[in-house]
């Protein structure tokens, strides 16, 4: 094989098979699975202290090489060198890249594999490949253990850089059931790091979800950590089975020194990097209405405004609504409205996905994202094994909500997803991401919507015209409403 250690044909001195510059949490964990897997890794960070150190303790006696300067590192590399970058996105990206483009040749890759914006992405794959260089920008998911033990990977970038890192990245990704990696080539350009920057954007809805289904059991239900742990490790042996219910459990069943719950004294006041900011743009800039997203990004805003929420909480005070129905109805209940917003979580980052690759050009395989995210990222899970059949039976499928197998459970959940939303508003709890959920899914299955309305107020204030039900549409009109306007229309676009 070409990476097993010694000498390659044709050369007079070892060569590392890849280098890694950044060595924080990610970058660290990624070259110690890159050469538990066989590879032989050279590594650089711009304190070279740092080097030192991993070198000298993790990676000792590790088939990994410490490089203390970017020359050094092209130096060590076999060619066409591969060099990834694990630093933090923006400006040090672009940095390094001006760096590497000084001691590579053409035919190398640099490779991104941090959270960078897709559109950075799309522009430095341009510019390094005008220097006759391959560039590659992946999200890589799974935290910490995933970087470990097998990430989810999603490469996108330069064509012919992709067979050139496969090995690589197919052999330290995570794999599913049957051995498939959870890795495969994406798209050009920046396709790679949009579909990562869905998965955050998809992970902030899961994760706000489930955070709405705790509260409901919390403040609702009165219970304990413990007892609420008992229900989440249920969940996690049927249809929610995931990575976030998982940990939601252990989360729950966590004491502090003292044998309380640790989740009790955690403050409640949520931080972000951005990556669910950038889904959402992104979806206005195409207009997706990716509303659960959006709340779920705007819940943590929320969050983080702890005292005036504790003002506010004092002049408002929360009349206590004891709740006297069947608690175990109520739990089900939950569960079934967390599986139905979760759908339409991922239908509307799958339509995301639609509308930006046929802006981009892009030839996404949806049911192959599906398998990316099956093992190794934050948000996999069970789920995700039936949006790739999903696609399996139609490629085209413009909605995960219009295919048969989820239409059935959006049916069966659709009564306890309205109890329990209407429990929460009549207990004061805020549940925007759920109740976000089903408004779409009524707007989304409403045949008459009241935009007529809103396009009869648009024209009358402004001209913007509309069409109508008796005649083809994109034939527009407009009606000079009061008597006093002309007849000149404004022109029409669409978001």
């Amino acid at each position: 094989m070409e990476h097993l250690f010694g000498k390659r044909e044709g050369e007079t001195m070892n060569k590392t098979d890849i280098g890694l510059i950044g060595l924080a949490v990610m970058g660290e964990n990624l070259v110690m699975n890159m050469e538990s897997k066989g590879f032989t890794v050279a590594v650089y960070n711009r304190t070279t202290e740092k080097v030192d150190a991993f070198v000298n303790s993790r990676a000792k006696g590790k088939h990994i090489v410490g490089c203390h300067s970017l020359a050094e590192l092209a130096n060590v590399l076999a060619k066409p060198r591969k060099v990834m970058l694990m630093v933090k996105a923006g400006q040090p990206v672009d940095d390094y890249i001006e760096q590497l483009l000084a001691v590579l040749e053409p035919g190398d890759v640099i490779i991104d594999g941090g959270n960078s914006h897709f559109p950075d992405t799309t522009r430095r794959t341009a510019y390094v490949e005008s220097r006759g260089l391959l560039y590659i920008g992946t999200g890589v998911s799974g935290g910490e253990e995933g970087a470990l033990k097998g990430p989810s990977m999603m490469p996108g970038g330069s064509p012919a850089a992709w067979p050139l890192v496969k090995p690589i990245f197919q052999a330290i990704s995570a794999k599913v059931e049957d051995g498939t990696p959870c890795c495969d080539w994406v798209g050009e350009n920046g396709a790679g790091h949009f579909v990562k920057m869905v998965h955050n954007g998809i992970e902030y809805g899961d994760m706000q979800l489930i955070c709405e289904a705790y509260q409901l059991m919390r403040d609702v239900l009165g219970m304990s950590a413990g007892e609420m742990s008992e229900v989440f490790a249920d969940w996690n042996r049927g249809e929610l089975d995931s990575y976030l219910v998982e940990i939601t459990r252990d989360i729950l069943a966590y004491q502090d020194t003292d044998g309380s719950a640790l989740l009790d004294h955690i403050l409640d006041a949520a931080g972000q990097k951005g990556t669910g900011k950038w889904t959402v743009s992104a979806a206005l800039d195409e207009g997706v209405p990716l509303t659960l997203i959006g709340e779920a990004v705007f819940a943590r805003c929320l969050s983080s405004m702890k005292e005036e929420r504790v003002v506010a909480s004092a002049l408002f005070p929360r009349e206590e609504t004891k709740f006297d129905g069947d608690k175990q109805a109520l739990i089900e209940a939950i569960r079934q409205a967390l599986y139905a917003s979760k759908i339409v979580s991922y239908a509307q980052g799958y339509a995301l996905m639609r509308a930006q690759a046929k802006t981009s050009g892009w030839n996404l395989n949806y049911g192959g994202v599906a398998l990316m995210w099956r093992g190794g990222c934050i948000i996999r899970s069970v789920f995700l094994g039936k949006i790739k059949e999903a696609f399996d039976r139609d490629a085209t499928l413009s909605n995960l909500l219009l295919d048969a197998y989820f239409a059935d459970v959006i049916k069966r959940c659709v009564p306890a997803w309205r109890k329990v939303v209407s429990t929460a508003v009549q207990t004061g709890i805020p549940v925007p991401a759920m109740s976000a959920a089903l408004s779409y899914f009524d707007g989304y299955t409403t045949a008459n919507l009241p935009a007529n309305l809103l396009q009869a107020q648009r024209d009358y204030f402004g001209a913007h015209t509309y069409e109508r039900i008796d005649r083809p549409r994109g034939e527009f009109f407009h009606t000079n409403w009061t008597g006093e306007g002309g007849d000149t229309a404004s022109s029409t676009y669409t978001v």
